[in-house]
């Protein structure tokens, strides 16, 4: 599982290599779990470590919903829960996706969903938790859980890739991407940012392209933010701008709870417009890290409670 974006480095990411692709997940024996037998070009089971999470369960449960297994090897009940749910995800042909996560050996996932006890079984769709439960489950209810989840985001999600046969060829480089990286390596926010643009016209939910035109406009912002903008807003409790550039500050120099914290705070004392102003830049910057990470979940509790 990835850590907050380091956004201290954005300023780099144009001249950066862009990150390889996620290397398959092994499956509890070290062999690398099979596609799914529906041919949709993802495998039905797959094993996930904190270093895989992020493209496994986040960015996979953009296309279909992600069941999380979270499990141990000392767990009884987990013995008879993850073979069932194993088959039924076969079963599933790739409309939805088990992954396993073995918490003795990932804590901060576990963490991040904060288990109190195993089995633990999370489902994931958008990025964002759906339905859980903990304990061992008969097969009939997991039948109706699962098909209640798939329910709920049946026509939400971009759905599973089409299989061709030829998965293991390398998809072209998208020229689009190519246009807007190359305005990134000459250091042209607003062309970069006119290019991610150009392809969330043609397709308003692409993934990749709302996550840069995010960190893009994240840069832009806070390139031309004051220096001296975090103690300005200290003096100014109750100028809105004052303080969202000062998140904006907090946040780009690796301060994201206090940055958080700020802005949790102006929408607890703030109403109408100004309380929908912030609470709207809140969740912006929210998108700029793992949804995962503890600092975001934590946050969020906090802004919810502080609406309500």
């Amino acid at each position: 599982m990835s850590g907050a974006v380091d956004l201290s480095a954005l300023k780099e990411r144009a001249a950066a290599p862009p990150p390889p692709a996620p290397a398959p997940a092994p499956s509890g024996d070290g062999a690398v779990a099979p596609a799914d037998p529906g041919g949709t070009g993802l495998a039905s089971v797959i094993d996930v470590t904190e270093a895989t999470f992020e493209a496994e369960v986040l960015v996979r449960s953009q296309q279909v919903p992600v069941v999380v297994d979270l499990w141990a090897t000392w767990c009884e009940p987990c013995k008879q829960l993850s073979p069932l749910l194993e088959k039924l995800a076969h079963e599933a042909g790739g409309t939805w996706v088990l992954a396993k996560v073995d918490v003795d050996a990932n804590p901060r996932i576990a963490q991040a969903f904060g288990v109190q006890s195993v089995p633990t079984v999370v489902a994931i769709a958008g990025g964002q938790p759906l339905a859980d439960f903990q304990g061992a489950q008969p097969e009939p209810q997991l039948r109706q859980w699962l098909a209640a989840v798939q329910q709920a985001t049946a026509g939400k999600l971009s759905g599973p890739p089409a299989g061709d046969g030829n998965e293991d060829e390398p998809e072209p480089e998208d020229p689009r991407f190519v246009a807007a990286e190359a305005a990134l390596d000459e250091g042209d926010l607003s062309a970069a940012e006119a290019e991610f643009q150009k392809i969330l016209d043609e397709e308003p939910a692409n993934a990749e392209a709302q996550g840069a035109i995010r960190q893009v406009r994240f840069l832009a912002r806070v390139q031309s933010a004051d220096p001296g903008a975090v103690a300005a807003a200290d003096a100014a409790p109750n100028d809105i701008d004052a303080q969202l550039q000062a998140a904006d500050v907090e946040l780009y120099s690796q301060a994201p709870d206090a940055a958080f914290a700020r802005l949790i705070g102006v929408v607890a004392r703030s109403a109408g417009d100004d309380k929908t102003r912030v609470r709207t830049r809140l969740l912006e910057l929210f998108e700029l890290f793992d949804p995962a990470e503890p600092v975001v979940m934590t946050a969020r509790r906090k802004l919810a409670a502080a609406l309500y």
